[in-house]
């Protein structure tokens, strides 16, 4: 299991070359989430975060799903700081025997990761800059869990 909070980017494919590599996975799966522009005149997401804190938080994440499901691998990469529209934001793998289980446990740590993990994100336009609300879709996103 890794688990990293980052300022730098991250190089998915270096990512996934040694990731799942135990004999008994059968399937990965991965998913990056990327800064997304819904207005067309963000110019920045900043996110902050107290470190320990947030690395704890994302580590009872990942043991849960490593208790759900039967998982061989599990990386999490999230990044901190100022990041501009389209760059990774976030990375979540997941291997295991099977791909119902690699498939359920990513989306489950990307649902958790979404409203749960200690991250405080705020928009930078060109005249303002605010911070962003949890959304009521995210907390709704938990209650399949």
């Amino acid at each position: 299991m890794r688990l990293i909070v980052q300022d730098t980017p991250f190089d998915l494919a270096a990512e996934l070359e040694t990731f799942g590599q135990d004999s008994l996975t059968g399937a990965v799966v991965s998913f990056t989430g990327r800064v997304r522009d819904d207005t067309g005149t963000l110019e920045a997401l900043e996110l902050e975060h107290y470190p320990g804190m947030t690395e704890r938080a994302l580590a009872q994440i990942a043991e849960t799903a490593q208790r759900r499901w039967h998982l061989t691998d599990l990386t999490i990469i999230h990044r901190v700081g100022r990041l501009a529209p389209g760059e990774p934001i976030m990375m979540v793998a997941t291997a295991s025997p099977h791909r119902k289980a690699a498939f359920e446990a990513a989306e489950y740590l990307m649902d958790f990761l979404k409203s749960r993990a200690p991250f405080w994100k705020k928009e930078h336009f060109s005249d303002h800059s605010k911070w962003v609300s949890a959304k009521q879709n995210d907390e709704d996103a938990l209650s399949r869990w």
